[in-house]
């Protein structure tokens, strides 16, 4: 009985550390790239809020469906269609564009920023990606990865977009 309840008592209090350490990860977190690019901020704009487009240069969507808008405009890509994974985009403004990825429980916030830079014949692009998390301790250890697992998929997804643009 007594190895039974310091078994007991030692999965509890392990538990319980765990549960305090996941407090101290943050609920939001956000990775981003940039990229200075060599063309005008026009011709940028022209690849990122056209979804048709990002075939030719974000990674790993080639066989990725539309999703059309009730007008028959391309508002989003399919990314798995058993999963039910898919990026629309939300939002388009004067300096950039707002995604979101929709997963089946969850949805992440991405977006592509333009800034003029200092040379006047390039612009900086700027991909970044926001997760808003539970406090599910599982859920905030995960983050820790995060950075690694998405990181070169934006490298990717920018370089790609600056070859294609600096042609």
């Amino acid at each position: 009985m007594r190895v039974f309840k310091l078994i007991i008592i030692s999965i509890v209090s392990l538990l319980m550390i765990i549960m305090i350490i996941s407090f101290f990860i943050p609920s939001h977190i956000s990775i981003s790239r940039a990229v200075q690019v060599h063309t005008s901020k026009m011709k940028v704009m022209e690849q990122l809020i056209d979804p048709a487009k990002w075939k030719n240069w974000y990674p790993d969507i080639d066989s990725a469906k539309f999703i059309y808008s009730n007008d028959g405009t391309v508002k989003g890509l399919l990314l798995n269609e058993r999963k039910q994974q898919f990026i629309i985009i939300s939002q388009i403004k004067a300096d950039g564009v707002t995604a979101e990825y929709r997963l089946p429980n969850k949805k992440i916030s991405t977006g592509w920023l333009i800034t003029p830079s200092i040379d006047a014949n390039s612009v900086t692009v700027q991909w970044y990606m926001d997760f808003r998390l539970n406090w599910y301790p599982w859920e905030k250890f995960s983050s820790v990865v995060f950075e690694r697992v998405y990181n070169p998929q934006l490298e990717k997804g920018l370089n790609n977009l600056k070859a294609l643009l600096e042609k």
